[in-house]
């Protein structure tokens, strides 16, 4: 094996001598120049070594015992730091179930949130596991900012001791596809820290690549054998869907096949929207949630548009394909129906689409010099367009179906107290219909649930758990809620909770949408709620009955004094709703209450808020 430049620590002409000498040392040459590099290794950056130190690297590289002088091997830590950053838990659950199976290795494992870690603890630990998700356009999670500033920062100190690998969890359809992991990853690297695995990038189906990065680093901390280790990372894995499951059998891999009771329209008539409300049945699943938690529904593909596809191809809707990586087979109509995303592209998938189709278009898209234009390409496009686009194909649809991701589930914010609605869930969804490059598009849920789960029929659904979005211990704390829109649904969850149990903590809710007359949300829910002093304030904005278009985050600031006086009280505050847009502005809203209420410059004011949130008194669910 030839050293090269480009992958090792050696510069053009220590290469070249290594690649001449290499290849002439006999076995017991090889053995004793290793223990003579391990004993220089041992005395730091003197690189001194005295001719006692030969004979001894020698024999301890040859297995043989040494005098009661001989310098020591250095020992591997068994000391392992496990840090997450993770908005709706995924990578919480899955560090809390890697960490259990390192503990049963042998290892002393200190597993901690982002935000709740001392950065400068860094320079103290020696091995560190990072997982990580990446939120909106590239940005880290809300309990992994500070930590990501740190290292961003000057006051980063170099870290030559610290071994590290990273996790990190996306999503391919996203331009910046993993990216707050890939900038620890990347940060890490250059303050000299050495990686014990390489990172693993995982998409949204993400059990098979999290069991081998976890069977790589467990093998890397313990030496276990490849086989040993697949299987301790394999067990963590199902440990961590079995936590996410609770008590009952079902899970994300698993789901429940829940009855619709209940589908309502909340837009009054004239609206240019359409908002279910959907309610479910739990009978005999042993589900439960709380308040705060998400339920992932699986939906099904527009029907339309898996014809318009399979003609497309000419293939035949009965024919046998894979439904999936396990072997199951079933239908081409059933697998893009219910199995395989077609409404999405992402780079990824226009890649493997390249080896089944030798277009010159299509191999041009690709090219580096044009990724703009491959971005603006696949934005609004579904597999319908990458098909007629670049037709014509010649591909059997078992060979097309294995480059097509999994149909993922939708996450909806729980908007019912399983107090108050046993053996029940409820969740809000927006329809989305809209046109883009000459045809109706469809969200793929949220119509599903709008024209096609009527009640008696059945949706695949489990229940997310949520940690970084829970009401307060205390019920008797205070509580602010910002929702517009669909974001409003988890203070229905809230408030009903609080209603259980008797709270006796302000509650006040701050509501948008675009008119009071046919798009108040659960207007009547808040209206008894107000009556029976469940929520003791709400203010409300709807954009489109003013001349001036106002949103929650003017009222916010107009209530600003009330506002601080309850964040002074100890108000927790929640979030909920668009993240690109809503969220960035009541944040900034926050942040101007602070600093006017509270005398404090806009640095002050931004650490205010920081503490709140350090201290889980202000969380977001956004999106």
């Amino acid at each position: 094996m030839q050293l090269q430049v480009t992958n090792s620590p050696f510069n053009e002409s220590q290469a070249e001598l290594l690649n001449r000498l290499l290849p002439t040392l006999t076995h017991s040459q090889q053995v004793w120049l290793s223990g003579y590099l391990s004993a220089l290794s041992l005395l730091g950056d003197t690189g001194q070594a005295g001719p006692a130190v030969l004979p001894l690297a020698a024999e301890a590289a040859a297995g043989v015992s040494t005098s009661t002088n001989a310098m020591p091997q250095p020992e591997v830590s068994r000391e392992v730091t496990v840090l997450f950053g993770s908005q709706t838990g995924n990578c919480q659950r899955l560090a809390a179930s890697l960490s259990r199976k390192l503990e049963e290795q042998g290892f002393k494992v200190t597993v901690a949130a982002m935000n709740s870690f001392k950065p400068n603890g860094l320079k103290k630990i020696e091995n560190l596991l990072l997982l990580v998700s990446t939120h909106g356009e590239g940005e880290p999670p809300d309990n992994a900012r500070a930590f990501h500033e740190f290292l961003y920062s000057k006051r980063a100190p170099q870290l030559p001791q610290l071994r590290y690998s990273v996790l990190a969890l996306g999503d391919t359809s996203y331009e910046f596809f993993c990216q707050t992991g890939k900038d620890f990853d990347q940060k890490l690297e250059e303050l000299g820290a050495q990686r014990l695995t390489p990172r693993a990038d995982c998409d949204l189906d993400y059990d098979e690549p999290v069991a081998e990065w976890f069977g790589h680093v467990i093998r890397s901390l313990s030496g276990s054998g490849s086989q040993q280790a697949a299987a301790i990372a394999d067990d963590a894995v199902l440990a961590a869907e079995s936590a996410e499951s609770l008590e009952s059998a079902y899970s994300r891999n698993h789901p429940f096949h829940a009855e619709v009771l209940e589908n309502l329209n909340l837009n009054g008539r004239g609206s240019d929207r359409e908002t279910r409300h959907l309610e479910l049945s739990l009978a005999g699943s042993n589900i439960t949630f709380e308040p705060g938690d998400s339920l992932g529904v699986y939906p099904e593909n527009h029907p339309q548009l898996v014809q318009e596809i399979i003609a497309a191809m000419g293939w035949e809707a009965g024919e046998s394909v894979p439904l999936n990586k396990k072997g199951e087979e079933g239908t081409l109509h059933e697998a893009l129906l219910r199995h395989y995303e077609i409404t999405v592209l992402t780079k990824p998938l226009l890649e493997q689409a390249a080896k089944l189709n030798s277009a010159p278009a299509l191999q041009e898209l690709l090219s580096p010099d044009r990724q703009q234009e491959l971005k603006n390409y696949i934005h609004g496009r579904d597999l319908l367009d990458l098909i007629q686009d670049f037709a014509p194909w010649e591909v059997p649809a078992r060979s097309f179906v294995t480059i097509l991701r999994k149909l993922p589930a939708r996450l909806y914010s729980i908007a019912s107290s399983y107090n108050a609605n046993p053996d029940e869930v409820h969740f809000t969804v927006r329809a989305v219909r809209y046109e883009s490059h000459g045809r109706e598009r469809y969200g793929v849920c949220s119509v599903h649930c709008a024209e096609r789960a009527e009640p008696g029929a059945t949706l695949p659904v489990y229940i997310q758990s949520n940690p970084n979005f829970k009401l307060p211990a205390n019920p008797d704390t205070p509580v602010i809620m910002i929702g517009p829109g669909t974001g409003v649904a988890p203070f229905r969850s809230f408030l009903e909770e609080r209603e259980e149990q008797g709270a006796q903590g302000k509650s006040w809710l701050f509501y948008g949408d675009r008119h009071f007359v046919t798009d108040f949300l659960y207007q009547t829910d808040w209206q008894r709620m107000l009556k029976d002093g469940v929520l003791s304030r709400l203010d409300v904005a709807f954009s489109r009955d003013t001349d001036e278009k106002v949103y929650v985050q003017h009222r916010i600031l107009e209530k600003s004094r009330e506002l601080y006086t309850w964040l002074q009280e100890g108000a927790h505050v929640y979030v909920c709703g668009d993240e690109k847009h809503m969220a960035h502005d009541v944040h900034a809203a926050l942040v101007a209450v602070i600093q006017q209420e509270g005398g404090l410059s806009p640095e002050g004011a931004a650490a205010y808020l920081e503490t709140l949130q350090q201290e889980q008194r202000y969380q977001r669910d956004v999106y």
